[in-house]
């Protein structure tokens, strides 16, 4: 859908970037497509590993910081989250020095919105509906009031644009936390870590010897490092359905996703389950928490020999598992 508004505004000359410099996108993922593009002068900014790891592959110079200069143009892939969006914005303006940056969603996405937050704040040079969604393209925006900023919640965690619960804790990760088991002991994992505060839960177990946060989302480990500070801790940015450690854990602890984009997926905390059962000592324990209406049973039991219900709370469930299969075959 990019690519059919890129090519037809470029196409009809609506659109045109300068001759030379380097063009910045920012925020592409998996269905996107960048072939409208002059591939040598293309920079690809990622916060999420897997878009990363894709767009590395595909022969892109792919950067995990947001450069802040020397950009002649910049791309901003419209995400859901709308503070994201503006920061991205910010930060494209900023690359640009006030020079043209380009805006592309979907209507779902909330591309009305910010189309009309744009026109107050730049000069817009050009918008093309296709598709279901828009492309939109200005220059000179004053929208430095957009910029990434920290949000500090309750007890002093820190969040930041576009992270998964920024605006407070997670439902979840509360019933897990306040219900983690005490005899937590030796290696740990907090597998799809967020902005830590379950690691924050389990570095209170003082049998903990290591606790290594697993995380796609690089802003969210960023703010993690400032959410948790202990010696103990490690961070690793990483896929955690395909990550494996040098060595196995003996506890894994995860508030696994189940969203890719806006509908429900039920397979992301199944490869969740199946990679902790890999990433476990023989004797090793699983402990997650889920919606109550998500079916992940039957593969706990397909990846270990024991299965326990710990509870929860009406909205969600508290399970564990023990003894990965694997590691007996």
């Amino acid at each position: 859908m990019l690519h059919t508004r890129l090519s037809l505004a470029l196409r009809d000359g609506a659109l045109s970037f300068p001759q030379h410099g380097r063009l910045l996108v920012i925020g592409p993922g998996p269905q996107h497509d960048l072939s409208a593009l002059p591939k040598d002068r293309v920079t690809v900014y990622c916060r999420l590993f897997p878009d990363h790891a894709r767009w590395t592959a595909r022969g892109f110079d792919t950067v995990s910081a947001l450069p802040d200069h020397g950009y002649a143009a910049a791309l901003v892939c419209a995400p859901r989250s709308k503070s994201q969006a503006q920061a991205w914005v910010a930060a494209a303006t900023t690359a640009t020095g006030g020079g043209l940056v380009l805006l592309d969603g979907q209507k779902t996405d909330g591309i009305d919105s910010l189309l009309k937050a744009i026109r107050k704040k730049a000069n817009l040079l050009g918008t093309l509906s296709k598709a279901h969604g828009k492309l939109i393209w200005f220059d000179t925006a004053d929208v430095s009031e957009w910029s990434a900023a920290d949000t500090r919640l309750e007890d002093g965690f820190i969040t930041r644009p576009g992270v998964f619960s920024a605006d407070g804790i997670d439902k979840g990760s509360a019933v897990l936390a306040a219900a983690m088991p005490d005899d937590i002991t030796g290696r740990v994992a907090d597998l799809g870590a967020g902005w830590g505060y379950l690691s924050h839960h389990i570095l209170l177990r003082p049998g903990v010897t290591a606790l290594d946060l697993i995380e796609a989302d690089l802003v969210a480990l960023d703010c993690a490092r400032l959410n948790v500070d202990d010696p103990r801790a490690q961070f690793i940015w990483s896929d955690a359905t395909q990550y494996r450690p040098a060595q196995p854990y003996d506890v894994v602890i995860s508030n696994p996703p189940f969203h890719t984009g806006r509908a429900g997926d039920p397979e992301l905390g199944r490869a969740f389950i199946r990679a902790a059962a890999a990433m476990l000592t023989p004797s090793g324990r699983f402990v997650m928490v889920a919606n109550r209406h998500l079916p992940y049973e039957d593969t706990l039991a397909e990846q270990f020999g024991t299965v326990e219900d710990l509870g929860g709370t009406p909205g969600f469930k508290l399970l564990s598992g023990i003894k990965p299969r694997r590691t007996r075959r």
